[in-house]
């Protein structure tokens, strides 16, 4: 009788506790909290945490409130398997990461292996940065989600732009030595063969992954090749140490970046850089929009002055994930991931949508200029991003082929 009355209590206990799990939807970020790409995953962090915020005053997601849990990876793959299963631990069945492709590359595996082994008990990941095209091509997976162009298709939109400036004959490539850095190598020079076979490459350089000081040595190597523009996809700190070498060695070719944005690179430009330093995004903050996404960046820099709303793609993420839960009904990742495929989205900045294919987000992109003639202006220097109607390309425009083969559960 006794054992009997043990045995109602506990499954009691197990079923509240149960139904409290199902009251908080967990999303695990993973990403660098410390060490010099800590200032790039706690700006990301803030947007998430802002878009949770959001969602829980209108009523949460399906009814349930969002919670965001952080994990320090310090950008290390091996690291980021401890944290992803920390927080699985803890009841995280939602992961979201961004920076470092090498990282998205170990969870892309062990989350395939994790519900593979775990029926009923998957966990979606949802990609807001880690851009190596593989991604959504031969290693797709219907468990992976990205809501960042990938790498070939700003590279279109970069080398689009070097076709049509006539003053360039020569190109010099560099960028950090990991599969993103290489990716973005990869697609300049193919590209470029493709669409000017008359522009030369006069550089192709990869250096070690926020392990350098002092970009200068670099910076006179560039100088030394009479390049006309130099293209990167360094993000973080080796975006920020780049362009502060480049404006102190008197750098002043055009600089066509992926990242010119990153946290810290506009206080290290400054006017130097006016008109000289260029990124491709899904967002600057200058353009035309709507009135409720105006007063969404006024109220994210209001509780985050030294924060810009950089990382759109993150609200994005969250309000289709958002939206996936009210379509299904359910915050199961099995649900909110057929939710997702295909869906369309009517955004403040033009239509997104979410492929079924491949699972790679189609959005506008901008190719913007640092400039000194802005309303919003970044980290409170009066300079920022601009960009006029011939500088947008449209979601479609930035489809490309596929090889993914995605096997569905």
């Amino acid at each position: 009788m006794n054992f009997t009355k043990s045995a109602a209590l506990a499954a009691a206990i197990s079923l509240c506790a149960g139904m409290a799990f199902s009251d908080t939807v967990k999303i695990g970020f993973i990403d660098p909290l410390s060490g010099p790409f800590g200032p790039t995953g706690d700006a990301g962090l803030k947007q998430f945490n802002f878009a949770a915020d959001q969602i829980n005053e209108n009523g949460g997601m399906a009814g349930n409130t969002v919670e965001i849990l952080p994990f320090d990876n310090k950008v290390n793959p091996k690291e980021s398997l401890v944290q992803l299963q920390k927080a699985i631990d803890q009841g995280a069945r939602f992961i979201v990461q961004g920076n470092g492709s090498s990282v998205a590359s170990a969870i892309i595996d062990a989350v395939n292996k994790h519900n593979t082994r775990n029926p009923g008990d998957e966990v979606l990941f949802l990609n807001y940065a880690a851009v190596d095209p593989a991604f959504t091509n031969d290693r797709c997976s219907f468990w992976h989600f990205r809501f960042d162009s990938d790498a070939d298709m700003k590279m279109e939109a970069l080398t689009d732009w070097v076709t049509k400036n006539e003053d360039i004959k020569k190109v010099y490539l560099i960028g950090q030595d990991y599969s993103f850095g290489k990716a973005v190598a990869a697609a300049a020079e193919r590209m470029l063969a493709e669409k000017a076979p008359d522009v030369e490459i006069v550089g192709n350089e990869l250096h070690p992954l926020g392990k350098v000081k002092d970009f200068t040595p670099y910076i006179q190597k560039i100088i030394s090749s009479d390049a006309d523009a130099v293209i990167t996809g360094n993000w973080g700190q080796d975006m920020v140490l780049l362009i502060k070498a480049a404006i102190s060695s008197g750098s002043d070719v055009p600089y066509l970046t992926y990242y010119g944005g990153s946290l810290g690179a506009a206080v290290a430009m400054g006017e130097q850089a006016v008109g000289s330093v260029y990124q491709v995004s899904e967002v600057n903050t200058n353009l035309p929009t709507t009135d409720a996404q105006n007063a969404l960046i006024d109220a994210y820099e209001a509780k985050y002055p030294n924060n810009n709303y950089y990382f759109h793609r993150i609200h994005m993420l969250m309000d289709m994930m958002d939206m996936a839960a009210e379509k299904s009904g359910s915050t199961d990742p099995k649900d909110i991931a057929m939710a997702l495929e295909g869906m369309v989205v009517d955004g403040p900045y033009g239509t997104v949508t979410m492929r079924a294919d491949n699972h790679q987000i189609l959005q506008p992109l901008f190719v913007s200029v640092f400039s000194d003639n802005v309303q919003r202006d970044v980290e409170n220097t009066s300079l920022g991003w601009a960009s006029t109607d011939a500088d947008r390309i449209e979601a479609e425009d930035t489809k490309t082929e596929t090889t993914c083969k995605m096997e569905r559960p």
